[in-house]
């Protein structure tokens, strides 16, 4: 399944609607800060944080990936639950990564403390875990 990943700068309407049914199948404390997925889908697309993973035309997953000076930090990953376990996260994660080397900086994984899931995946994929 060959997965694109790209930073999303002018997303189309159905990009849109791809966004909103990803971030729609994200547990409640995924999206915090953020008051919904709406306000979290705004904010990193005017913010330019938006990366996403795109198969056949349609948006499939999505994160906040934040280009810090220490270091570059991966939150809010989430992927269609229809379409999970079909490694769309794996490879958003190591083309974040990769974008991150390109860049001279290391990749983190940003996530709540009490997230096991994360940081499992976090150990899978070698990434430090930075608490959200």
């Amino acid at each position: 399944m060959p997965v694109f990943v790209e930073t999303l700068t002018e997303p189309s309407q159905q990009d849109r609607i791809d966004l909103a049914k990803i971030f729609a199948d994200a547990p409640t404390w995924l999206l915090a800060p953020y008051a919904d997925a709406t306000a979290l889908i705004e904010a990193a697309l005017t913010d330019g944080i938006l990366i996403a993973g795109r198969f056949n035309d349609r948006l499939l997953g999505a994160a906040l990936l934040q280009r810090g000076e220490q270091h570059w930090r991966l939150s809010h990953l989430c992927v269609r639950k229809i379409t999970r376990r079909r490694g769309v996260g794996k490879r958003i994660l190591e083309e974040s990564r990769r974008l991150a080397g390109e860049a001279g900086k290391m990749l983190h994984l940003a996530a709540p403390p009490e997230q096991l899931e994360a940081q499992a995946l976090a150990a899978r994929m070698h990434l430090p875990l930075d608490h959200l």
